[in-house]
């Protein structure tokens, strides 16, 4: 096993950031809507969560113009492979100190269950949050302009994607604690060093 630089600075700032944010708008989203939630009273919650949806929507046009110029798109390549020896090793093997099904490696730092996860974030649930969202905050310019879109069924939408947001996030908290240690991955997500065995820098039958 050896040291190796796994995350990049940007990667990490953009990581943590990004959960950040997500934490924010759901607090503060869930404040709006359910006004018997009260951590921030209405006018403080709604400053915050406009505030933070405008820096998530920067964050992530940043996130986007790194992948692409990175060549670190290429990490959310889905691939059916080992798919099913994932889920089976999250739900079962796991809790018999099985052996990961799949190697992490430069070149492919997440595991075939990942890429399908965090495929279908990128290019679904974000994007319908960060579009309705835009349609909420614009709301009376688009009747102004004479769209006739109903509130509550974008207020519903946006509402369904938070919550998706939230099982991801559960999710995510449950597989840091998967790596070589319960902390390993936290720690690297930190540091952006993880140990990896001598030949996992180069592609082998187990890594996709």
């Amino acid at each position: 096993m050896k040291k190796v630089m796994v995350y990049k600075r940007f990667e990490r700032f953009w990581h943590w950031l990004q959960a950040l944010l997500i934490i924010l708008l759901a607090l503060t989203g869930f404040d709006i809507h359910y006004p018997q939630i009260t951590i921030f009273d209405f006018a403080t919650a709604h400053l915050i969560h406009k505030f933070c949806a405008w820096a998530f929507i920067v964050l992530v046009a940043f996130a986007i113009f790194w992948h692409f110029t990175t060549g670190e798109w290429r990490q959310y390549i889905p691939t059916k492979q080992y798919v099913g020896d994932m889920v089976q090793f999250y739900l079962v093997g796991i809790f018999k100190n099985a052996p990961h099904p799949v190697k992490k490696t430069l070149l492919s730092k997440l595991n075939p269950l990942q890429r399908l996860v965090y495929l279908g974030l990128k290019i679904l649930i974000i994007p319908v949050m960060v579009t309705t969202g835009l349609m909420l905050i614009f709301y009376n310019e688009l009747i102004a302009a004479g769209y006739g879109i109903s509130l509550g069924v974008l207020a519903t939408i946006h509402t369904i994607g938070a919550l998706t947001l939230m099982v991801f996030l559960a999710g995510h908290i449950y597989l840091i604690t998967t790596g070589h240690t319960p902390a390993s991955n936290l720690k690297a997500m930190i540091t952006g060093y993880e140990e990896l065995e001598e030949d996992d820098e180069l592609p082998n039958p187990k890594t996709v």
